[in-house]
């Protein structure tokens, strides 16, 4: 059979589906900020498919990508006039279409209970290490003690995963074995926090040490929404990890949260509700936010920038790898930023 038009015709098809394929996989892959020159209307739809997001209709496409063009405006014009006088930047990133203040709903959660007994130990040193004997600087993740970061989505528990986070670094530190732990269950277990719509670290620690331990990820995965517990008396629901008790730092103490960094991740509240929190991108945060704690995170490090001559916290965050450097967080050590010290916990085994 000879090649006729209609198979040079479904060749250049072909071919141009390729052609379109090779070009537009690589603009996906590149970061908002290098398409300025394309129109905001453009860029959000990048946006939108780069983030798979959808919209119900016309008319909340237009209210969000309202939203997105105020807040993208507010990102370069931070840049712009930061480049000389910060040590960080901002970031277009998945949550670009969101107002702050329903962001702050959905993705924060840290919230101060009082309804429980707070079973923990007397708080004590237990490394024996003073503060001239602390390395200079210590990021868990090269000792192996950091599981990957993790999206706490449209629920506010980020107390439950700073809490995991903690139990995860304290375990492979005594065990040597790196395993994630659930969320979930906590999420759904522990009675005493408010599930989605908030609670703390401690009271997450409470409930490991006085239940038969911590299941693993994969055995009571994770749904983003507060269901039933699915714990039972047998013994198919004893957990993979359980813990003896739970310290809280002194607050207003950095070198004593230093101390503990040294020992192991560190859960801590933190005010993460201003804007330049949200849209961090990288370098040392010491940008605006206050003291009435918010969110929830894991210290999982510390060190100085020789750039910027600052020192600062290492954090894990729980809202994925879009956000921050890779889902991670530098901020300022030394000033008590954000109330970092103002709950500080940790778990003991």
């Amino acid at each position: 059979m000879g090649f006729t038009n209609q198979h040079l015709l479904f060749f250049l098809c072909f071919a141009l589906v390729v052609v379109v394929g090779l070009w537009a996989n690589p603009i996906l892959a590149r970061p908002l900020d290098h398409h300025k020159a394309l129109s905001k209307r453009e860029r959000h739809e990048l946006w939108m498919a780069r983030h798979e997001r959808v919209y119900k209709d016309l008319k909340e496409k237009e209210k969000r990508f309202n939203i997105f063009k105020e807040n993208v405006e507010h990102i370069e014009n931070f840049n712009a006039n930061a480049s000389s006088t910060k040590s960080f930047k901002l970031g277009v990133n998945a949550f670009a279409d969101l107002t702050n203040e329903e962001f702050v709903t959905t993705h924060t959660g840290y919230k101060k209970q009082f309804s429980y007994s707070k079973s923990m130990s007397s708080y004590s040193m237990t490394n024996g290490l003073s503060g001239d004997e602390l390395p200079e600087s210590l990021d868990w993740r090269n000792k192996g003690a950091v599981t990957g970061v993790k999206y706490q989505g449209n629920c506010g528990c980020c107390w439950a995963f700073s809490a995991v986070a903690a139990v995860e670094g304290l375990n492979y530190i005594r065990t040597g074995e790196l395993s994630s732990f659930s969320e979930q269950e906590l999420l759904d277990c522990v009675t005493s926090n408010s599930g989605c719509n908030g609670g703390e670290m401690t009271t997450a620690f409470e409930f490991i040490q006085q239940s038969q331990g911590l299941l693993t990820e994969a055995e009571y995965p994770y749904t983003g929404t507060q269901g039933q517990c699915q714990l039972t008396s047998g013994s198919d629901s004893v957990g993979a990890v359980k813990i003896n008790s739970f310290q809280s730092l002194p607050k207003n103490n950095e070198d004593t949260l230093k101390q503990a960094v040294a020992q192991q991740p560190v859960s801590v509240g933190i005010d993460g509700s201003g804007s330049e929190f949200l849209y961090y991108k990288g370098g040392v945060f010491d940008g605006n936010c206050g003291q009435a704690m918010t969110h929830a995170v894991t210290i999982i490090g510390y060190g100085t920038d020789t750039y910027y001559g600052k020192d600062y916290w290492l954090v894990k965050n729980s809202w994925g790898e879009t956000w921050g450097e890779n889902g991670y967080m530098r901020i300022i050590r030394g000033q008590n930023q954000c109330g970092i010290t103002f709950d500080a916990s940790y778990p003991v085994l």
